[in-house]
């Protein structure tokens, strides 16, 4: 089965090696790459965008999108975890591409009004381009084929704040939007990533695999794994974005549960994902009345990086 994907990125050393799935992968047909703040500013995400595609020597359209959340203030990126050039602050080749003329929202309306029933959004930083295209074309939510987000966490807990995970936290009015939308969403979050760990290995034997795009996937690697090290004391990287191309292409490996969603926008736990499972009543039915969505609950992590390392070795 094949999915036609836009891939909602903010790249980042996790979003490298999942664009590089997305470039790689047989069943995959990129038809273009979105791009917003996050772990990065947004014209580092459109350079890296273009440039990985680039090395890969993939002609792939990359539209630039949001460059700040929608309503609070922005937090600067995080440096310290993906670099300052987002890649591992490894040296970079120059980019000969030019970015598509139009914004992310309008490319994710264009290209899903041209192929109505057939495009899945994955979406792996804050979902600010996607809560714009549903401004947009409010009707989107009939015409796309599947959404998927990395991002949130149902028992978890969170990873910038006690309860909120990052991409969520970094535009939690954006998510509100997105994640209540009425589509055929999947959320894949902490409750899975943090149970995939890409190895040393698994490093090794995809930059074996990948060329020119291998060198600075590798290069990138070393130094987000430093910062697992010193903060997690995980030896390796949790794959977080390569997770949501995990799970659309071998869904077989996770354990999903129906239920709905909310995002906390304001106060200690803004960023929050809260899930109610389909049918449990709890005091009052509030935290029922948003639609009905899949949430990732657990994960074979170890066949979850087998699988990331045989599609880019």
């Amino acid at each position: 089965m094949s999915h036609s994907i836009i891939f909602d990125t903010d790249p980042g050393v996790d979003d490298a090696q999942a664009i590089a799935i997305a470039l790689r992968h047989p069943e995959i047909e990129l038809l273009g790459m979105t791009t917003t703040y996050g772990n990065v500013d947004i014209e580092t995400a459109t350079h890296n965008a273009l440039l990985l595609s680039e090395l890969a020597e993939r002609d792939i359209p990359v539209a630039q999108g949001a460059a700040g959340p929608m309503v609070k203030p922005r937090h600067p990126a995080p440096a310290h975890i993906h670099g300052a050039n987002g890649l591992g602050n490894i040296e970079l080749p120059g980019v000969k591409g030019v970015k598509d003329p139009r914004s992310a929202a309008q490319f994710i309306v264009d290209t899903v009004n041209e192929r109505p029933g057939e495009v899945t959004l994955v979406a792996v930083g804050p979902v600010g381009n996607l809560a714009a295209a549903l401004q947009l074309d409010p009707d989107l939510t009939g015409k796309v084929r599947q959404v998927v987000i990395m991002g949130g966490s149902i028992r978890e807990g969170g990873n910038v704040t006690p309860v909120a995970e990052a991409n969520m936290f970094n535009d939690p009015h954006a998510a509100q939007r997105v994640l209540t939308a009425d589509w055929p969403l999947t959320l894949v979050g902490l409750d899975v990533t943090h149970r995939c760990v890409l190895s040393q290995a698994h490093m090794a034997r995809i930059e074996a695999g990948q060329g020119a795009l291998g060198k600075v996937l590798a290069g990138s690697y070393a130094f987000y794994r430093d910062f697992y090290r010193e903060f997690l004391g995980i030896d390796g990287c949790c794959p977080h974005d390569s997770c949501a191309l995990a799970w659309l292409l071998r869904p077989d490996l996770f354990t999903t549960a129906p239920g709905h969603l909310t995002v906390v926008t304001e106060g200690m736990a803004e960023g929050q994902t809260i899930f109610a499972p389909e049918g449990r009543g709890f005091i009052v039915d509030r935290w029922s009345q948003t639609p009905l969505v899949e949430v990732c609950l657990e994960v074979d992590g170890d066949a979850v990086v087998e699988w990331i390392a045989d599609t880019l070795g």
